[in-house]
Parts: structure tokens; C-alpha cells; sequence
């Protein structure tokens, strides 16, 4: 059994990389997630109870019992846990911290026989065995066994030309009230969403690929969307390249760790 910490579009893409591969998995979430590209992402399964995304089904579970019988049905167990507490219990062999928080928000190399880290934040033989870059370009993936991943910059990567132009940002601190859905397309000026009654403008032409939930508190600045300027309505249901990529990363450190773990 694997727990995945995070249930975003990229810890997403790791979980059905490895469930494919025959691997149960068991992802925590907070009670309110703020992933932009919700309908790639087990971590809507808060929301809606259960999720199916490229043929890999997620349910929310409450307890260690609903656990065992999501995975016993042949699907992906999530639950609302912010501490990952459920590590405790259940007491994997492999933990994957999938926050991409930028920054280690608790996890330790002691804490299972195989810890991945994905993304800046971690050091390979510090605080988990092998960090996974997750940074677009020639390193995306790469599992790193000793050392970090590049450090954060800041600035998204660019896609269709575009970077910190297709990020949809909120213009105010309250509650998000989109009116764009994911799949819309939409042009530059136009209103996608509301902060309270603050619009929110989009800065490209394109198609909304990822959008908050309506009514997740936001602050000004906050992530709460983005444009995909290449315009494939299928990308917004799909797995991204990225993720992919990622879980192609983690399965590769799980099976080169597990010849000197187990």
C-alpha cells in the first residue's frame, strides 16, 4: 500500500500511473482543496464523494474500514486528513509527499522504508530517499537521489507561449464565485470569475483549464485558475504531460528503492 500526501492534478497523476501498475493507494487531502484543475484531480472526490479520472476510480473514506473496502472494490481511498495521521495506522512501506507546497510541511525519511518527495522543498537523504524534479523542461521527472530539486522560482512554467499571462489570479481576499466553467472558451478581457464583487479578467485568449470551487476563500493573488492558450478541450480532462511525467518519475524511484529497501 502507498500513501500519496495530496490529491491535486499531479499527485493525480502519480496515483494513476501507480494504480495501473497494481499498487493500492490511499491519498489525504485537507477539508477544503484549492487545486485549480479539478476535473483531473482525486482531490474533488472531497467534494463529490467519488471521482473517476482516465478510467481509475477515487472514493472519499472516513476511517481505516472504508479504506480497506474502497481498495478491496479496486479503487483509490481518499480521505480528509491534514496531518496524514492515517500514516499511523495503517503504516505503509512507501509514502509520497505530493503536496508541491514548495516546502516540507512535515515529512520525514524515517517515516516509511521508501519516502518521495515531489518538487523543491526536500533533500534526498535529509528528510525523504529520492526527490522528483517538477519543473518543466529537460529535468522534468527526474528522480534525484541525492540533493534537491531546482529550487522555486516563482514563475509558472510557459505553455503555448505563454507563463505568468495564463495564471488567473484573484483580485481580492473573500470567496470565489467563477463564471467561466473548465472547458469554456473565453478571451482576453473577458470576466471568468468574481472575488465578492471584484471581476476577474482573463489576460489571454484560450480555454479555461483549471478553476477553484465555487466559494473557496481566496486571497488577493491567489492561484484560482488557469488559461490554456493552445485551446484542446480534451487537455481539461485529461492528465497533463507534466503529471505523466512526474508519475513516471515516481514509479521508476519506487522500483530502483525497492531493490535495497525490501
Amino acid at each position: 500500500m502507498i500513501v500519496i500526501k495530496g490529491a491535486g492534478d499531479l499527485a493525480t497523476g502519480v496515483a494513476t500511473r501507480l494504480k495501473k501498475c497494481g499498487f493500492d493507494i490511499v491519498m489525504t487531502e485537507i477539508s477544503q482543496p484549492t487545486t485549480v484543475r479539478r476535473t483531473v484531480a482525486f482531490s474533488q472526490a472531497v467534494f463529490d464523494k467519488k471521482v473517476v479520472v482516465e478510467g481509475i476510480t477515487s472514493v472519499l473514506a472516513s476511517d481505516k474500514r472504508e479504506i480497506n473496502k474502497i481498495i478491496e472494490n479496486g479503487n483509490i481511498a481518499v480521505v480528509i486528513d491534514e496531518k496524514a495521521k492515517i500514516i499511523d495506522e495503517i503504516k505503509p512501506k512507501i509514502i509520497i509527499d505530493a503536496i508541491i507546497a514548495k516546502k516540507n510541511l512535515g515529512t520525514k525519511i524515517n517515516d516509511a522504508k521508501i519516502v518521495i518527495a515531489l518538487g523543491p522543498g526536500f533533500t534526498a537523504g535529509v528528510d525523504c530517499h529520492c526527490v522528483i524534479e517538477t519543473k518543466r523542461g529537460h529535468y522534468l521527472g527526474k528522480p534525484i537521489y541525492k540533493g534537491s530539486a531546482i529550487a522555486n522560482t516563482g514563475v509558472p512554467g510557459e505553455i503555448g507561449g505563454f507563463s505568468k499571462e495564463r495564471i488567473i489570479r484573484a483580485t481580492a481576499d473573500g470567496k470565489i464565485d467563477p463564471v467561466s466553467k473548465i472547458g469554456d472558451y473565453v478571451k482576453k478581457g473577458d470576466i471568468v470569475a468574481y472575488v465578492n464583487e471584484t471581476p476577474i479578467f482573463a489576460q489571454i485568449d484560450g480555454i479555461v483549464r483549471g478553476m477553484l470551487q465555487k466559494n473557496i476563500n481566496v486571497f488577493k493573488g491567489m492561484k484560482s485558475g488557469d488559461i490554456d492558450p493552445r485551446c484542446e478541450r480534451n487537455h481539461c480532462f485529461t492528465i497533463s504531460d507534466k503529471a505523466r511525467s512526474i508519475g513516471g518519475g515516481v514509479l521508476e524511484a519506487i522500483l530502483h528503492l525497492s531493490n535495497f529497501k525490501f
